[in-house]
């Protein structure tokens, strides 16, 4: 017998229509990037911006119906919705995850969001694991959520120049248990609070209220608190976190690491990506750069997956590990094997 698992049953995209393209994104800088830059170096040709109903919360129902449908799940079957979408959304104090609930008639379910910024969907995954392991009443569980804090980006704060990157959209990922196939398996995250206030939207809370005088520059203040601070400290442990989480979620899968078949990676500028994949010995074939797609906060991961399924590039027997990280500062990387469970596998616990 196969003992008590969590595989991966679907996932769902949504992706607006409207784009940016790397032009506008260079002629939004006044010129201090040019469009080749803009594609060469930040790895951006063109992004999905949000369309006039592309809300954070209807943006992740979309991604959840599309998840159902995909899956050819009974959405009274789910037993919990985890919203993994982002705080800027269409009424603050609202609940994403009961929002999408009602929305794609999960009626059985309850539901809660979580948030860590950019690395929620890998932390999201393991916890809703660690809850079905040990909640025999929850069987099958929709992480889900939409994703727009693009809209806040300044592109003539130079700063800025990470971040020009973020886009639109929503992902829907299901979960079952004892599915018998795509198991979910180790997770390994790490945070650094020295961090916690290096970024952020700086007006609208209640340290710095939107008023009249500052409301422009409210809606357009995602910016870098402490640049030097944040930067500095990035350049000295980003990757090496990196790659202890991917080490340690492998170590905790009982998996080897040079097994590696497929890494859903997030979209950052090309030369990181292009040191990642050769730091674990892949190619690019073994991986999907999101230069068409920008960065879509904790969507990319179930994006990468989704779109890697769609070319062929995982199939059955396939190792894959989603990696992310969120500003906070946050790392996260997972592992799961693609394909119908044997006997190998049966350390999962």
């Amino acid at each position: 017998m196969t003992k008590t698992h969590v595989g991966i049953l679907g996932t769902g995209i949504y992706i607006p229509t409207p784009r940016m393209t790397a032009k506008e994104i260079a002629e939004a800088t006044n010129g201090v990037w040019t469009e080749e830059a803009i594609v060469n170096k930040l790895g951006i040709k063109e992004k999905p911006i949000p369309g006039e109903n592309d809300g954070t919360q209807e943006m992740g129902v979309q991604a959840g119906l599309a998840a159902i449908k995909n899956t050819g799940i009974d959405p009274k079957e789910i037993d919990l919705v985890i919203s993994i979408g982002e705080e800027w959304k269409e009424y603050p104090l609202t609940t994403s995850a009961i929002y999408i609930q009602e929305k794609i008639g999960a009626t059985n379910a309850w539901g809660i969001d979580l948030q860590q910024r950019c690395c929620t969907t890998v932390s999201a995954m393991k916890i809703a694991k660690d809850m079905m392991m040990s909640d025999p009443d929850l069987n099958t569980v929709m992480i889900v959520g939409g994703y727009r804090n693009g809209d806040f980006v300044d592109y003539t704060d130079r700063a800025m120049s990470m971040m020009y990157n973020l886009a639109a959209g929503g992902g829907a990922i299901i979960l079952k248990k004892n599915l018998g196939r795509n198991i979910l398996l180790g997770s390994h995250i790490m945070t650094d609070g020295s961090m916690a206030r290096d970024a952020g939207v700086e007006y609208g809370g209640t340290e710095k209220p939107i008023t009249p005088e500052n409301y422009e520059e409210a809606y357009k203040s995602l910016r870098l608190f402490d640049e030097k601070h944040m930067k500095d400290r990035l350049n000295e442990v980003s990757m090496p976190n990196w790659f202890q989480c991917i080490g340690r979620a492998f170590e905790k899968s009982g998996v080897a690491k040079e097994e590696l078949g497929y890494l859903a990676v997030l979209h950052f500028k090309y030369s990181m990506h292009k040191f990642m994949l050769e730091t674990l010995g892949l190619t690019e074939e073994q991986t999907i750069y999101l230069s068409e797609y920008g960065h879509l906060g904790q969507i990319d991961q179930i994006l990468s997956l989704h779109l890697a399924l769609e070319q062929g590039k995982v199939e059955d027997g396939t190792v894959i590990s989603m990696i992310s990280a969120g500003i906070g500062y946050a790392w996260a990387a997972n592992v799961i094997k693609w394909g119908p469970i044997d006997h190998g596998d049966t350390h999962i616990q």
